[in-house]
């Protein structure tokens, strides 16, 4: 019912019912693949909106924030806006784990980064002094690392508005990834990039290097979460990375990746992560490792053959993978399905993206699941409309 509201809007080569649920003249997205974008109904998808393209924000750029309701013909719903963006991850938009009813993103305010949190049936707001990357499943606590430095380091994943105090610092003591408890608003350096940065590093030089930290994400449990660390120097063409766990505490940390080249990740289960990596033993694949060992076995090495943004669909046990690719030699992104069982590979849609959506503004599809396993929502400029997000319907090709 849910998917036959409007008329079907399709992606060259799909193979499974699409629709946009956006429309111009403004801009629409979601960003990364890892948060709830789904309500706990999945009735209402939440959405961020702007006025242009191609170019990187402005401190002085906001966006609107919404929630689209798919049993009203799309209808959009504004519930904030937000100072404190970026075109790859947005704002950290989100439902909070473990309320139906509340949302939450970070924004700039009196020269710092904050998160809000706000109940959309009510409409009562609260501030977190701190921003927020990954929340622990129960919504009590979350992790974030330093935006001002990813800003610096790495544009499109930090926010502009505030510059980095340890900008030629390469390893700073006082920064890091903090600790927020979303219930007091108290925050804590939890780890400090010295800290990460002065672990062996076997194989990887990482001497005359600037130090980073970069996608943060808790396991199912909330027990332990990721993060990768990152760091370059003159002497590399690309950054370096390294896998790391932590438990919820920010203690007994465990190098899960030493290789690297770690990129997109996504937990099975709470002791297993799936990865695009390099390993000796295959060369740049799929991983899953099991966390705090170092068993590693490859996954899909003949069908899930380039990086892309993975993750596991619910209510199926862990069979299927939801997935997507960059664009190839015809601007084209791909989204499946990938069957664990079986290894057979079942396609979504191919999606144009124009040559001027490239580098830092560039549109990954970033496919999301909802909260059912039956509807995924991705963000594509295929239509000629600039960046907005489209509904595909899951079930026939689940089965």
């Amino acid at each position: 019912m849910l998917l036959a509201a409007a008329a079907t809007v399709t992606g060259q080569g799909a193979s499974a019912p699409v629709r946009a649920i956006t429309k111009g003249p403004k801009h629409h997205w979601f960003g990364y693949y890892d948060k709830w974008q789904f309500d706990s109904t999945d009735r209402y998808v939440l959405g961020m909106q702007v006025d242009f393209e191609h170019r990187s924000p402005k401190p002085e750029d906001a966006i609107r924030l919404g929630m689209i309701d798919l049993e009203d013909n799309d209808r959009w719903t504004d519930i904030g806006e937000s100072r404190a963006w970026c075109w790859q991850q947005g704002c950290m938009l989100q439902w909070l784990p473990g309320s139906k009813d509340e949302v939450i993103w970070n924004d700039r305010e009196d020269g710092q980064y904050v998160s809000r949190i706000v109940n959309v049936k009510s409409g009562r707001k609260r501030t977190i002094p701190a921003p927020v990357y990954a929340i622990r499943p129960d919504g009590k606590e979350a992790v974030a690392p330093d935006f001002r430095r990813l800003q610096h380091l790495r544009p499109g994943y930090g926010y502009a508005g505030i510059p980095d105090p340890n900008r030629t610092a390469v390893k700073p003591k006082d920064a890091g990834i903090w600790r927020t408890d979303l219930v007091s608003g108290k925050t804590e350096l939890a780890i400090p990039f010295a800290q990460v940065a002065d672990m062996p590093a076997p194989g990887l030089d990482s001497g005359n290097s600037l130090h980073w930290f970069n996608h943060l994400l808790y396991s199912p449990s909330g027990h332990r979460f990721i993060f990768l660390h990152r760091w370059q120097g003159p002497q590399h063409k690309t950054f370096q990375t390294r896998m790391l766990t932590a438990d919820k505490n920010c203690q007994d940390l465990f190098v899960l990746d030493p290789h690297g080249k770690t990129s997109h990740f996504i937990w099975r289960d709470s002791r297993h992560i799936l990865a695009w990596a390099f390993h000796p033993s295959r060369g740049d694949k799929f991983y899953l490792y099991q966390d705090k060992t170092a068993n590693v076995e490859c996954v899909g090495p003949d069908a899930m053959t380039v990086n892309g943004h993975c993750t596991y669909l619910p209510k199926t046990g862990n069979r299927w993978i939801l997935n997507d690719t960059y664009p190839d030699k015809e601007r084209l992104q791909h989204v499946y399905l990938f069957d664990t069982k079986t290894g057979r590979k079942v396609a979504l849609g191919d999606f144009l993206s124009p040559k001027e959506y490239a580098g830092e503004w560039r549109c990954d599809t970033h496919p999301r699941f909802s909260r059912s396993g039956r509807m995924a929502v991705i963000d594509s400029t295929h239509s000629g409309s600039g960046r907005q997000l489209y509904l595909i319907d899951l079930r026939k090709a689940i089965g």
